[in-house]
């Protein structure tokens, strides 16, 4: 039985810090805006680069770990991830070694994050409890790196460095509890053949998919990627000498609320907490909007709270309702397709500054609130409850 609990644990604490990583370098952007001269468009592709490396991985992997089992796939993407983490290093001094980071977390987040949420499910048995512990993993772990990290970065020396020797510490206790982890999909439950990339839609559930859990995942990373970089980006003038330990603090918060939503979308049910999350998300957007007209930067805290429980009602709206869509032999390529379409989210601060192009981003920004709001009405309807309801 010990065996048997410490399992998912040591899995749950992996999945943990691997996040913690992938975000240590959202609140540096703004360091690295100086010492590398980066313009606005370049910082926020920097941060959106993540998402060219990460969907391919998701698209990849998931179908990958159906073939040959969960730990073949995860185990070198975890040691891949501390790897990462000492090649940024070097990014302070170099705009490709930045890009190239980035790049590459995402491809490590891509595999550990869909397969591993995968793995997980397997070890607990419970759909819903699963996605639970996973929001609160990943949740937890997006939370801590960024504010560690701007809290580091504005106020301790090598503040591109030692944020990341941090992480680089705790991925060592990380792989040091892989072994604890047992393989859950045994050789005769495995896929066999099949395409390399498989979205694993069961037939029966397409319409399901694209109308219903494709907007929740989206409204995933849109509002946590818009708080943690556009917002502290276009309040800096207002935060002189604080901006990157608010811009990790905004981050922080954000992430670290959608752990403790689980509970709440447990009680209203996958089909009804995804469109919360979303009228969630675009409250959230409007307040931002009053921050920016009046140049009041602590309202970034509630936008911080409305925007992070919308996120993470998303997210464990989005797991749940998959989890109880996949096959068993294609929960990896399923659980990867949700995430490739959430971490679509992560392009939104790129294509917001690329349409406010050398204007304001109020337009943009108020553009993705209506949207937001439009598409929580449109899957509350009771049709589209109807479409994945248990």
């Amino acid at each position: 039985m010990r065996g048997a609990l410490a399992a998912p644990w040591a899995l749950w604490t992996v999945v943990l810090v691997v996040a913690f990583g992938t975000n240590v370098p959202t609140p540096l952007l703004l360091v690295y805006r100086e010492t590398l001269g980066l313009a606005p468009t370049t910082l926020t592709a920097a941060f959106g680069v993540y998402a060219a490396g990460l969907i391919p991985a998701l698209l990849l992997s998931g179908p990958a770990s159906d073939r040959l089992g969960r730990r073949p796939v995860v185990v070198p993407f975890v040691v891949l991830a501390g790897l990462v983490s000492i090649l940024f290093l070097a990014a302070s001094s170099s705009v490709l070694v930045l890009f190239a980071g980035r790049f590459l977390q995402g491809a490590v987040s891509g595999v550990v994050f869909s397969v591993g949420t995968a793995w997980l499910g397997e070890l607990i048995g419970e759909p819903g409890r699963s996605a639970r512990l996973t929001t609160i993993a990943l949740a937890m772990g997006w939370a801590g790196g960024p504010l560690v990290a701007g809290l580091m970065g504005q106020w301790v020396v090598l503040p591109t460095v030692l944020p990341y020797l941090v992480h680089v510490a705790l991925m060592v206790v990380a792989v040091a509890l892989l072994p604890l982890v047992p393989e859950t999909l045994l050789p005769d439950r495995r896929r066999v053949g099949g395409p390399v990339v498989n979205l694993g839609v069961p037939a029966g559930t397409r319409r399901a998919f694209v109308l219903v859990v494709v907007p929740i995942a989206i409204g995933v990373f849109a509002f946590p990627s818009t708080a943690a970089t556009v917002l502290p980006l276009l309040l800096t003038p207002q935060m002189p000498g604080i901006a990157v330990a608010i811009a990790g603090i905004v981050a922080g918060v954000t992430l670290s609320t959608g752990a403790l939503v689980p509970p709440l979308a447990r009680r209203l049910g996958a089909e009804r907490a995804g469109p919360v999350g979303l009228a969630l998300g675009a409250a959230g957007l409007g307040l931002a909007l009053l921050a920016l007209a009046t140049g009041a930067w602590p309202v970034l805290l509630p936008v911080s709270l409305l925007l992070g429980a919308g996120y993470g009602l998303c997210l464990t709206s989005g797991l749940t309702i998959v989890a109880g869509l996949a096959l068993p032999s294609e929960r990896g390529a399923l659980t990867g397709t949700f995430y490739a379409c959430a971490y679509l989210g992560f392009g939104v601060p790129y294509l917001l500054s690329a349409l406010a192009g050398d204007g304001s981003l109020t337009g943009p920004l108020a553009g993705l609130a209506i949207v937001s709001a439009l598409a929580g009405a449109a899957l509350a309807l009771p049709g589209a409850r109807r479409l994945v309801a248990p």
